[in-house]
């Protein structure tokens, strides 16, 4: 029962920074963003809010599986994980409030840095966690594309 709760506690600290970064989009994706050029590539907006819960659900799983883990990597792997969650948090306030895609390139491409870094570590003692993050770091990668269209076309 003790496992399940690091899980389920792991997964609701990633909705719950989603959901408070979403606060600070808001206004900016009724009026800012849809005056922007973006790439043909762009999907819909009705995809983010679902690659993002699925993204977020396997980030919690993946960090639940590694804190439920007797390791002496443990504590480092919480230091990764929360400063890739900062980033992830801060990317959505630069881009979207601050209207800044400079910031959010320069943001995203730590953010790429650290998630990389989170699964080859995290690799070593636990490989599902690791794959779990792949659907992050994909998204990631086609993210930070969109990030730098916008940023030289606007």
């Amino acid at each position: 029962m003790k496992r399940l709760i690091y899980i389920l506690v792991a997964v609701l600290i990633c909705f719950g920074v989603g959901f408070t970064a979403s606060l600070f989009q808001a206004d900016s994706l009724n009026s800012w963003y849809p005056t922007l050029i973006k790439s043909p590539l762009t999907p819909p907006d009705s995809a983010f809010p679902i690659a993002w819960g699925i993204i977020y659900l396997c980030m919690g799983l993946s960090f639940g599986l590694i804190w439920n883990k007797l390791s002496a990597n443990r504590l480092g792997l919480g230091w990764i994980f929360t400063l890739q969650l900062i980033l992830n948090f801060a990317w959505s306030f630069m881009f979207f409030y601050l209207r800044s895609p400079l910031s959010g390139f320069i943001n995203i491409l730590l953010l790429d840095i650290v998630v990389l870094f989170y699964i080859l570590t995290v690799h070593r003692i636990n490989r599902l966690s690791a794959w779990l993050f792949i659907p992050y770091i994909l998204w990631l990668a086609f993210a930070t594309y969109l990030n730098a269209y916008i940023l030289i076309y606007n």
